[in-house]
């Protein structure tokens, strides 16, 4: 069993396609087919096995959402980077001897229990520094079809990234060197490219590498350890960026309270 932290602390701004759903309010608190977007989310953490304690990051207490698994509320520090940051320091000082976390974005809220806990079982049987999700295109469009995902096209595979993923905690709250270096290149392209290495972003572009091949070079470069988990469930990609994406998780999950 390993905690979780939601990122709940976006606020669309005026020129984001949402700013007309959310007028200023958190983008974790769009209304889902009756409920906050967020506590799709929280529901299925609760529900799920695997999950310990929730530390949610951008939302405070009196936010109008439940989780009976929550051990902490914290303000947005503001980017998805920071709050991650802050997340794990949050969830380190009430649980010391916490190893693993898992990192879970409040848009993705077609995500269930048995879905979290394939996500945490999956990754737990190995020990790495850090487990990331990826939903191949089949997959993706034959459970959301006009989702309209962004794929990265390796030599053996064409792959989106997921929002529910696993990291050792001592990589964030320990490894300050590595997480000032992924923060500071988070709005600039060359800073990023220095980051993975112009090589492997040479072979991406080429589509000259395979899933594994990526996952070895970007580990080796970063000197930590990880995996690529292809995960079998749409879900954890079903991100809300836009407001097609939006309407087509109120009329998914519509069904689903329905049911």
């Amino acid at each position: 069993m390993i905690d979780a932290i939601v990122i709940a602390g976006g606020v669309p701004s005026e020129d984001d396609p949402l700013f007309e759903y959310s007028q200023g309010g958190p983008k974790a608190m769009l209304d889902v087919s009756g409920r906050p977007m967020v506590q799709w989310v929280l529901d299925a953490l609760c529900e799920a096995q695997s999950i310990g304690g929730v530390v949610v990051m951008g939302l405070p207490e009196d936010s109008n959402v439940i989780c009976d698994k929550a051990i902490a509320y914290s303000p947005s520090q503001g980017s998805m980077l920071e709050n991650i940051r802050a997340g794990v320091e949050k969830l380190i000082s009430i649980h010391p001897d916490s190893l693993h976390v898992a990192i879970v974005s409040s848009d993705i809220p077609a995500i269930t229990s048995d879905i979290v806990d394939w996500v945490v079982d999956t990754a737990m049987e190995t020990d790495e520094d850090v487990y990331y999700n990826v939903i191949t295109r089949q997959v993706m469009e034959k459970r959301f079809p006009g989702a309209n995902r962004s794929y990265v096209r390796l030599k053996d595979v064409e792959v989106c990234g997921g929002d529910l993923n696993v990291a050792r905690t001592s990589m964030v709250h320990e490894n300050n060197e590595l997480w000032d270096r992924i923060i500071a290149s988070r709005k600039n392209a060359f800073k990023q490219a220095a980051l993975l290495g112009y090589d492997t972003l040479l072979l991406l572009l080429l589509r000259a590498i395979t899933l594994e091949g990526a996952v070895k070079k970007v580990t080796k470069r970063l000197n930590l350890t990880g995996r690529a988990l292809v995960c079998p469930y749409a879900e954890v990609a079903m991100d809300v960026d836009k407001p097609h994406q939006l309407e087509l998780l109120r009329a998914d999950l519509a069904g689903r309270a329905a049911g």
